[in-house]
């Protein structure tokens, strides 16, 4: 079996445990249900924003590239700023 298999088959296993646990009134984790939908909620917060900060924004080396290349073929607008008279395009 590949790594992939063995991890959902693991995970799987463990949701599984979890359910029978449920069922039967035993709760594995010992927490009420405010505090885990205030952890829930602050994760899945947390997961939207950074994804959707990181999307798009050219943060990385490998997007400060693909950006470039985009204005070299003249698929984005390239800003224009003004400087002691002067036009300059921002790269």
């Amino acid at each position: 079996m590949d790594k992939g298999t063995v991890i959902r088959t693991s995970i799987l296993f463990l949701a599984l445990i979890n359910q029978i646990l449920v069922i039967f009134g035993k709760s594995p984790l010992p927490i009420d249900s405010e505090t885990l939908e205030q952890v829930v909620a602050s994760i899945f917060t947390i997961i939207v924003a950074l994804n959707t900060w990181f999307k798009n924004n050219y943060i990385t080396k490998r997007g400060i590239a693909q950006r470039d290349a985009l204005r070299d073929k003249g698929l984005i607008k390239v800003k224009e700023r003004k400087s002691n008279g002067k036009t300059n395009l921002n790269h």
